[in-house]
């Protein structure tokens, strides 16, 4: 189990949620929320997206309404492996179902 970094007390709200079930993931070591600004977009629900690779693992970006924030995991895995620990782990993610 990963661990979660707080050291900034303002976040996006439900971020730092989102954030606890990705760590709970075997393969990352840290999830470190980062720098918070404001931005154009006028997105309504919580995003998270995987944008760069680094040295240690990835850079996401979370989004929601006016607000961006950085957040980096440090990790092995690959892209598509975050990207679907992403998804799991969206605690307003649901399926649709068939014929809805």
């Amino acid at each position: 189990m990963g661990r979660l970094v707080q050291n900034h007390s303002t976040n996006i709200e439900g971020l730092i949620k989102w954030l606890k079930k990705i760590a709970i993931s075997d393969e990352i070591k840290t999830v470190t929320p980062a720098s918070l600004s404001k931005t154009n977009g006028r997105g309504e629900k919580l995003e998270l997206k995987v944008t760069v690779k680094t040295n240690e693992g990835y850079k996401l970006l979370a989004r929601k309404g006016k607000l961006v924030q950085e957040v980096f995991l440090v990790t092995r895995l690959d892209e598509h492996e975050i990207i679907n620990i992403i998804e799991k782990a969206n605690p307003k993610g649901y399926r649709k179902k068939k014929g809805c």
